[in-house]
């Protein structure tokens, strides 16, 4: 069946040309400075860096993973996206701190505070990071995208899961290697917009396909819009147990999503991604001034909560549509023999939703926003990792380069993660559960960033000896239960003897393992600094609450106003708001 017309493919063109059209409006006249090229000279306004956050933030965990949990388990998943929370301590308590700072990168900032080893450690795990998930994931859903909508495509005997692949990774590369953080920016406000309007067409004509909202409520499980889900299934005895255990349902949401660990890992998780990572907070360093980089965060927080509606929603609509035989071809697809779902098809909700229920000119208009957020995801770790490369490694090693040059290495490491993209595609098509493995590796990278930050801010007395120690005890931790999972997750057949120290690592909940690894690299952290000698306080002035002057605090006061904090409390009470409709 071919699924798209002559008028998608026009507006699926179209949609490249502006993209094309963007990203060389904003080369013109552009200088070769680091500044310009890495932070697009620091004139990024509020709300290119709300959307280009929101944009960045969008990729394959949305377009695959959020509908397809939309379509087997409902709101749960929502917890993650209400994290919009967290922007707002982007805005109100570490901008001031990193604006102050006058930082290139996330890993610089570390130097600042602590020392140019700490910076270095940062850098290389954050660059391994960025290939392990945020390529790797963006390639699989650049692939299944094409799979599903664009099934037809080939070329040189290649299928559309590679076309698809090759031309995503290709694409953006080119403009974020020529373009730099400022094409990379307003190319990603225009697909903001693009991607919202396309995806709420899918969640309104999906619930006219329905017959309306109270249609679809009483066409699912009440459960499926319920945030907290029963906390200990009825005739199940509740335990405390970290572990899964067979037959068994006990203190958390399903077998993958424990609630205590929802509760208490899933923040740190959301404040290490949100506020320390150099892939999302690259946008707002490169505001001009402290008014800017908050007001951005801010609308950032707004923007981050349409994912609720926009895809977790049609996700349920989806399997709504299925189970009902509304739409016999997704019943086809995504509802077995037995009359439940297809857990391991339901990835495919939204681009079947795409497919089945969108009219010609608007699936058009749809697939180009799923490019979009395809794109502005792929384009963010690729600028990332450039910077990373060339100022935390590169311009260390040859401190007197001319700027030109940097420009001119920050273009190479472009084309190098492109090459490594490329690369990636034989090993994602083949892996077999890769891609549910690769969620879990930032729940075990993240914690040690989160503490050595936030603690760092928050506590003067913390040193360089004690950061490192906790970020290598962390690190270490995390390797360790990314060996013990490999064997299992790459072979089916492979298994830990039960009960066996191995064993109870491999099984215990990520979250669980991921709230260890928090808390004993915060211990960490603060015994070795304390059995050490103090930093040397005027050398970190204006990096800590114990360090700011009287003069930066009048400074920070001066860069907000009423409408901030208006706009802020706003942002919480839609996401209180939300809470409450979906609590059961």
């Amino acid at each position: 069946m071919q699924l798209l017309e002559t008028l998608d493919w026009i507006i699926v063109g179209i949609y490249f040309l502006l993209i094309a059209g963007i990203a060389a409006w904003t080369m013109r006249k552009k200088k070769d400075s680091a500044q310009e090229y890495f932070l697009a000279g620091k004139s990024l306004g509020w709300f290119v860096i709300g959307a280009s956050i929101f944009a960045s933030n969008i990729g394959s965990e949305h377009l695959v993973g959020l509908a397809g949990s939309g379509a087997t388990d409902g709101v749960a998943m929502a917890h993650y996206e209400l994290h919009a929370w967290c922007l707002l301590v982007l805005a109100w308590v570490l901008v001031p701190f990193y604006m102050r700072s006058k930082v290139f990168t996330m890993p610089e900032f570390l130097e600042k505070r602590f020392s140019p080893t700490a910076r270095t450690v940062l850098s290389a795990i954050s660059l391994v990071a960025y290939v392990l998930t945020k390529l790797a994931v963006g390639v699989y859903a650049g692939g299944m995208v094409f799979m599903v909508l664009l099934p037809e495509i080939g070329f040189m005997g290649l299928d559309s899961f590679w076309v698809g692949s090759v031309l995503i990774i290709v694409l953006t590369g080119l403009y974020t290697a020529i373009g730099g953080m400022k094409a990379v920016a307003y190319t990603e406000a225009f697909q903001t917009v693009v991607l919202i309007f396309g995806s709420a067409l899918v969640t309104i004509l999906g619930l006219q396909a329905m017959g309306g909202w109270d249609n679809l409520r009483a066409a699912v499980d009440d459960e499926m819009f319920n945030l907290w889900k029963p906390l200990v299934p009825e005739g199940v005895e509740g335990t405390w147990s970290p572990v899964k255990e067979t037959g068994r349902m006990a203190w958390y949401f399903n077998d993958n999503y424990p609630w205590v660990g929802m509760l208490f890992c899933a923040p740190i998780i959301g404040l290490w991604y949100w506020t320390t990572d150099q892939y999302i907070v690259q946008r707002v360093l490169g505001a001009p001034n402290e008014t800017e980089a908050r007001r951005g965060s801010i609308a950032a927080a707004f923007f981050k909560l349409f994912p609720v509606f926009i895809f977790i929603i049609p996700g349920i609509i989806c399997y709504a549509l299925a189970s009902s035989g509304k739409i016999p071809a997704l019943t086809q697809q995504l509802i077995g023999p037995d009359g439940e779902i297809i857990r391991d098809n339901a990835q495919q909700a939204f681009p079947l939703m795409v497919a089945n229920i969108l009219p010609a000119g608007i699936r058009g208009l749809v697939v180009a926003g799923l490019l979009a957020a395809l794109m502005s995801s792929l384009a963010g770790a690729f600028n990332a990792s450039s910077t990373l490369f060339t100022i935390d490694f590169y311009s260390k090693l040859r401190p007197n380069v001319p700027q030109e040059k940097l420009v001119w290495v920050g273009r190479v490491a472009t084309v190098v993660m492109i090459v490594i993209g490329l690369l990636w595609i034989p090993v994602i098509r083949g892996g077999k559960g890769l891609y549910d493995y690769l969620q879990g590796v930032q729940s075990y990278l993240a914690p040690p960033i989160a503490v050595v930050f936030f603690a760092g801010i928050f506590h003067k007395r913390l040193n360089a000896k004690g950061c490192l120690a906790a970020l290598y005890t962390g690190f270490l931790l995390g390797l360790l239960r990314l060996a013990i999972d490999t064997p299992v997750k790459l072979s089916s057949g492979f298994t830990y003897p039960e009960g066996s120290f191995l064993w109870i690592i491999n099984n215990m909940f990520f979250q669980y393992y991921s709230l260890i690894i928090f808390l004993i690299s915060l211990m960490v952290m603060f015994v070795v600094s304390y059995a050490t000698t103090a930093p040397a306080y005027e050398k970190i002035a204006g990096l800590t609450f114990g360090t700011i002057t009287d003069e930066h605090r009048k400074e920070s006061r001066a860069s907000w106003n009423k409408w901030d904090v208006i706009f802020s409390l706003g942002i919480i009470v839609l996401i209180l708001a939300a809470y409450g409709y979906f609590s059961g």
